[in-house]
Parts: structure tokens; sequence; C-alpha cells
């Protein structure tokens, strides 16, 4: 199974919620993978309880949990959750080798709460993954407003024009 499935299916099970979002949210909508990327973006909730059940997730898969390039605080309780969510900072969960899962709080100027009622869900080798809209992950790459985020929006417009159903990316 796909390392990334892996994870997706432990998120399933400890009911924790997430959206797969950026450039690997935007491959499902593709049917396959279209749009090239070297991590996968989950965006969480702000909310310390899901977080900390995200990480007990991750560290049950044996995935190292890095802040900042180095390994996050322990004990991973309710305080370190707090002050994570507080500044909406980034953690990584990482097999050393192939497998890279951001986890973000920040999905541009979108919260959490807004985007998920628009998710879809889609199935790969049998199991379930959540998914921003293409829309909503179309509309967070533009609004960051990045080198990255210009190129990939600019070198792939026709294929995200087609996806979209013709709306403009």
């Amino acid at each position: 199974m796909d390392p990334f499935l892996r994870v997706a299916k432990a998120l399933a099970a400890a009911k924790a919620r997430y959206l797969v979002i950026g450039v690997w949210g935007a491959n499902y909508y593709a049917k396959g993978t279209l749009f090239v990327t070297h991590d996968q973006d989950v965006f969480l909730p702000r909310d310390p309880e899901n977080l900390q059940r995200v990480w007990s997730v991750c560290e049950s898969l044996g995935l190292e949990l890095v802040a900042d390039g180095e390994p996050l605080d322990s004990p991973r309780d309710q305080q370190l959750a707090r002050a994570v969510v507080d500044r909406a900072a980034l953690t990584t969960a990482t097999d050393g080798q192939l497998l890279q899962v951001d986890l973000t709080l920040v999905m541009g100027t979108f919260a959490f709460e807004d985007v998920w009622p628009r998710r879809r869900t889609f199935r790969s080798q049998g199991q379930r993954v959540t998914v921003a809209s293409l829309a909503d992950i179309v509309a967070a790459k533009a609004a960051a407003n990045r080198p990255k985020d210009r190129e990939f929006l600019a070198s792939h417009a026709e294929d995200l024009r087609r996806l979209l159903g013709g709306s403009k990316p």
C-alpha cells in the first residue's frame, strides 16, 4: 500500500479530521499523478485534541515528527498541542525516506471549517482519502502567490481549467 494511504487509513480509524490539499490534493481530481510534488500537504483544524490524535497516528506508524527541522518536543501533550495551534506552526511527519506529510493548520486565508463542507472523498487502493475541493486548493495557491505556486498555476492552467469544468483557475 502507498505509504500515504497507510496514514490516511490510520487517520480515518482514529476519527481525525484532515483534508489533503496542495499539489497532492489536486492529483486526486486528475485521477492519477499529473502534478509532481515531493510532499503531501494535510490541512488540519485548529483543534489541539485533533492535532494530538494526528500526532499519535503518525507515531504509531513509526513516523518521525519534526518542527522547524528539529524533532517535535515531548511530551506531545495538550499543552504542546495548544502551543502549536496558537502559533499555527507546521509539523512534518516523515519516514526519513520517501514519505513526507506536512501537517498544516493554515491554508491561505481559508478556515478549516469553511473548507470542510466542500470536501470530496476519493478511493485509492480501496482506502478513503478526504480532499479539499479543487477550487479551494487552486484559490489557496493563487492567494499564497509564492513563486512556486505561480509557476504551478501557470504551467498547469489548461489542465486545471479542464478539471474545474472550464472555469478559470
